[in-house]
């Protein structure tokens, strides 16, 4: 028998719902300021953080290795994602961000101010609290 669920678990969960939604509502409108998809967006922000094989980006992603592919190469294609090969296995090729590409993640991570402006109306130890709960839901553990 399934457990029925409380009314503060459900508010909860439509909360997070909303906020989500809001997210990526967002998202795909800073996006479209840089000319860019939201799934582009997305590739190009993890590459700013570090050059990836297309396999872990299509795993982080949740998608088919092939769509990773095509974005790659509309990415570019616009001089803000390059194919490198890995150091340590010269069989694979790493997407890295390129300068250009460098600069519109930090313009694009710029214009996201969602989630920035109610997080600045919390204090430090609310925003740790929220962060340490959110990291427990989702099962991870250690720095983020």
């Amino acid at each position: 028998m399934v457990p029925r669920t409380d009314a503060l678990t459900r508010e909860v969960v439509d909360l997070i719902a909303a906020v989500v939604a809001r997210y990526h509502e967002e998202y795909e409108e800073a996006a479209a300021k840089h000319a860019l998809t939201g799934a582009q967006a997305k590739v190009l922000a993890l590459l700013a953080r570090e050059s990836l094989p297309m396999r872990r980006i299509a795993q982080l992603l949740k998608c088919e290795p092939s769509n990773v592919t095509g974005i790659v190469d509309r990415l570019e294609t616009r001089g803000l994602v390059e194919r490198r090969p890995d150091p340590d296995d010269r069989r694979v090729k790493l997407a890295a961000a390129t300068p250009a590409g460098l600069e519109t993640a930090g313009r694009l991570s710029e214009s996201l101010d969602f989630a920035r402006e109610p997080l600045a109306g919390l204090s430090v130890e609310e925003r740790t609290a929220l962060r340490d709960l959110l990291r427990r839901m989702l099962g991870a553990s250690g720095g983020a």
